[in-house]
């Protein structure tokens, strides 16, 4: 068992002081509510003075816009009840949608505002003239709520939230350390590091909302950008590490080791990555050790005359991978030691024509469908309401309709909602033990805060916990809503029983419908999410002009992110992750070649073309089928052709450049530039030799390494040899 630690502790305590400053303050006030302060205190408090801010913020706004737009709806509709009930339902359906549509901090906005209106709209049915004060109460005592806790969080003892990012990620370099040894060594395929697979996705997904929140807490901006650029060279580390694996696993297939000077580059590369992050205390120690590694890197690289031989395209390939692997490794090094020792500049390394795109993925189909489930929930809801004639009914809508919201996002929401139902009842069974049997024997304030101090302490000490966040917060607002501590001491057990069965019976109808409504889980999402990606390796492979390929790539990368941690961990070779990453592949490789083939001759283009037509017909093909088909024997040999010719011409075109260093310069000319002098290839060669390492990844990609593939034309062999 892990026990709370001292900034646990701490923030406990300084969560449970606002909580009662805003309750006095409150009651001085003599607000109508004032527990409704005090609940929103432990809503809105979090470790981090910048995490606060934000959700205080955000949640002012959110209230505002819910509590007026309830004013406005509920005095013309409220003398249609079926009508009103639409509405609700679908302003909280519409801000629902909008608020999924924002990953960063600010979605609390649109949240808020889309479930505030039935909490302020629905209890007012029955008398609407006071909705106005209804609202007005209602905003202050959630204001009062914030500004206490902003305060308190601010003053006393703030925790930063930039100094703990570092900390975040620490997990994510030791598993980035594992996961990179594992790739370097050959291996794809285990639990422990498909598990890693998803770990390092899951962090990656997280620090979005995490740095959106960095800017309310006085960092400096270009300390946010460093963190930005982290979390963006951290997401392509994953598939490009991983890009690794299948020529490296192919080229032991094909020799049965790998040779010496190989095997040793790979494990100084994976010792490198696994060395302490933070070793490195200035970019100059970072840089030269990569720089070392990239020489060496440059010095296997194979001259283009022994291309023909299968094993040394795979080379090729897995050596300018592995280049690319130093370069985004150095830039992750360098921006942490960045963030940490505030240097004053960081230069990126890693720079590729695909970078920039700021576009991500939305299941546009799985988020209306969400929001609909939740708009049906409301309007049923409100429907059994209005049939039973329940005057406490109102509360089992407004929970019906929070839960449904908060949850909607999750890809199986009902586990969660159960859990909200527990926590209320948990709440419930609490809040009448103060009610009934401690309230009574309370006769001032300072009374009322000894008797609260001790369960909710340690119920705060638990909600910094991830695993416990959601319950143990819940149970915190809920208690202090259901006690609803009052100026005077008035207590109902019928009325109090009533009322608060209402919120459990609200949650009890949640938890049916959505277990009724949405009852597929991940794997629907996994399905939809490997088919959207189909969709764009379609897209990749097609003559179509793209308007903005960053975008594309950036798209691409950021449904990779969301597709990985759906994927359970298992020993297969054939997980769905690892294809999801040969998927990916096989549209960038599509998207180089479309590239490459511009510079190439007439042939070349068309035997490019050929390769491109296949690829999109067979994902065309698995998404008519809405399954992964078997890759078509013909692909293959399309791209063995064009691997062949695309060598016999980088051959011919070394050979061309050689002859012409070797001859001697005209009278007024420069002498040729001697091949040991320079090792940047002409341009035609590393047109070529890029359209080589496209094809061999997409060969790769698509027929993973169990076969070899077919024997090099005889033309070639004549030439290399």
């Amino acid at each position: 068992m892990v026990y709370p630690s001292v900034r646990d502790w701490l923030f406990s305590a300084k969560t449970f002081a606002a909580a009662m400053i805003a309750l006095y303050i409150g009651l001085a006030l003599e607000l109508p509510r004032p527990y409704w302060a005090m609940a929103t205190v432990y809503i809105v408090s979090n470790p981090f003075v910048g995490a606060t801010r934000s959700k205080a913020l955000y949640r002012a706004l959110g209230t505002a816009i819910g509590a007026a737009a309830a004013v406005l709806i509920v005095p013309p509709f409220v003398e249609s009840p079926f009508l009103f009930s639409v509405i609700v339902a679908l302003w909280t359906g519409t801000l629902l949608y909008l608020s999924m549509n924002d990953r960063t901090a600010r979605s609390y906005v649109f949240l808020l505002a889309g479930y505030t209106l039935p909490l302020i709209a629905l209890p007012a049915v029955t008398s609407p003239t006071t909705v106005f004060d209804l609202a007005i109460t209602r905003t202050e005592e959630i204001l009062l709520g914030i500004v206490v806790a902003s305060i308190v969080g601010s003053v006393v003892f703030p925790s930063r939230l930039a100094p703990t990012l570092i900390e975040r990620t620490d997990a994510w370099f030791r598993d980035a350390a594992f996961y990179a040894s594992e790739t370097l060594s050959g291996h794809i395929a285990g639990a422990s590091i498909s598990a890693s697979r998803q770990r390092l996705a899951a962090t990656v997904n997280g620090l979005e909302f995490l740095l959106s929140q960095l800017t309310y807490d006085h960092t400096r901006p270009d300390i946010v950008r460093r963190a930005r650029a982290l979390q963006g060279r951290m997401q392509i580390f994953l598939p490009l590490i991983s890009s690794m694996a299948d020529p490296l696993i192919e080229l032991m297939r094909e020799r049965g080791t790998q040779p010496p000077e190989v095997a040793a580059l790979l494990a100084d590369v994976a010792q490198w990555i696994k060395s302490p992050a933070l070793e490195a205390r200035h970019a100059d120690e970072i840089d030269r050790e990569a720089e070392a590694l990239r020489e060496r890197i440059a010095a296997m690289k194979p001259p283009a005359a022994s291309l023909a031989s299968w094993h040394v395209a795979l080379l090729s390939n897995a050596l300018w991978r592995l280049g690319q692997v130093v370069d985004v490794w150095q830039d992750i090094r360098s921006l942490r030691a960045g963030i940490v020792h505030e240097t004053a500049q960081w230069r990126p390394r890693f720079r590729h024509w695909r970078m920039g795109g700021t576009e991500r993925f939305f299941d546009r189909g799985m988020m209306l469908f969400s929001t609909a489930s939740a708009v049906g929930a409301i309007i049923l809801a409100c429907g059994l309401w209005i049939a039973s004639g329940w005057n406490d009914g109102a509360g089992a809508v407004t929970l019906a309709a929070v839960s449904c919201c908060f949850f909607a996002a999750l890809d199986e929401p009902a586990p969660a909602v159960f859990k909200f139902f527990l926590s209320t009842c948990a709440s419930v069974v609490f809040a009448g033990l103060y009610v009934f049997a401690v309230l009574p024997h309370v006769h001032d304030f300072a009374m009322l805060v000894v008797i609260f101090a001790g369960p909710f302490l340690i119920i705060g000490t638990l909600i910094p916990r991830p695993q416990f966040n959601l319950v143990t917060m819940l149970v915190a607002v809920n208690t202090a809503t259901f006690i609803s501590i009052q100026s005077a001491y008035e207590a109902d057990f019928f009325v109090f029983l009533n009322s608060n069965l209402a919120g459990v019976g609200g949650l009890l109808f949640a938890f049916i419908w959505t277990r009724a409504t949405r009852p597929f889980g991940a794997e629907l999402a996994a399905a939809r999410l490997t088919r959207s990606a189909w969709s764009d390796v379609v897209v990749s492979a097609s003559t179509a002009a793209i308007e903005d390929q960053r975008n594309l790539y950036a798209r691409m990368l950021d449904r990779l992110m969301q597709l990985l941690p759906r994927h359970a961990a298992t020993d297969s070779h054939r997980h769905p992750s690892i294809e999801s990453f040969r998927d990916f592949r096989v549209a960038l490789n599509a998207l180089d070649l479309r590239r490459t083939r511009r510079k190439l001759t007439g042939d070349l283009q068309d035997t490019i073309d050929d390769v491109l037509s296949g690829v999109r017909q067979y994902f065309e093909q698995c998404i008519a089928r809405r399954a992964r088909q078997p890759v078509p024997p013909a692909l293959i040999d399309a791209i063995d052709a064009a691997v062949g010719l695309v060598t016999t011409r980088s051959i011919e075109e070394a050979q061309r450049a050689s002859h012409e260093r070797a001859q001697p310069a005209q009278p007024g000319q420069e002498a040729p530039q001697d091949q040991g002098q320079s090792r940047t290839p002409p341009p035609a060669e590393r047109w070529l030799r890029d359209t080589l390492h496209a094809l061999v990844g997409m060969r790769l990609s698509l027929h993973p390494p169990h076969t070899a593939p077919g024997s090099n034309p005889p033309a070639q062999e004549e030439t290399s040899a």
